[in-house]
């Protein structure tokens, strides 16, 4: 009887640890991911991190946020500015948001002023 016992519980023990391996990540999880993935300087692997943390939890401002940081940290200024606005949507005093919003509108306008020139000078 024991013996049965003692190998029932290994068994749940291992089917338990074979269950949590397959467990999905939760966007909580993606979310501080993308931050290791960031910190590392590997841009592609946070935005898909953070997508996916958006994309089982769309009002994540938190993903959004770093969303739009890293696409202003690969020059994707535009796809920036819409995940902030977004944020801005679901929380419109979010202080670090408006903070980072504004800093990518400020950091795009010598960005823009230099554009029309550099189209001149091919011609």
């Amino acid at each position: 009887m024991r013996i049965r016992l003692a190998a029932g519980l290994i068994l749940g023990c291992v089917v338990a640890f074979l269950l949590a391996g397959c467990a999905v990540f939760r966007p909580t999880d993606q979310v501080r991911f993308g931050l290791w993935a960031s910190e590392q300087n590997l841009w592609d692997e946070a935005i898909f991190r953070w997508k996916k943390a958006l994309a089982a939890d769309p009002k994540s401002i938190a993903a959004r946020n770093n969303l739009a940081v890293a696409y202003e940290k690969k020059g994707l200024f535009e796809e920036a500015l819409k995940e902030y606005e977004e944020a801005l949507k679901l929380d419109p005093n979010n202080t670090y948001v408006k903070s980072n919003y504004k800093n990518c509108q400020e950091n795009i306008q010598p960005l823009k002023k230099e554009a029309p020139e550099t189209k001149n000078e091919k011609k």
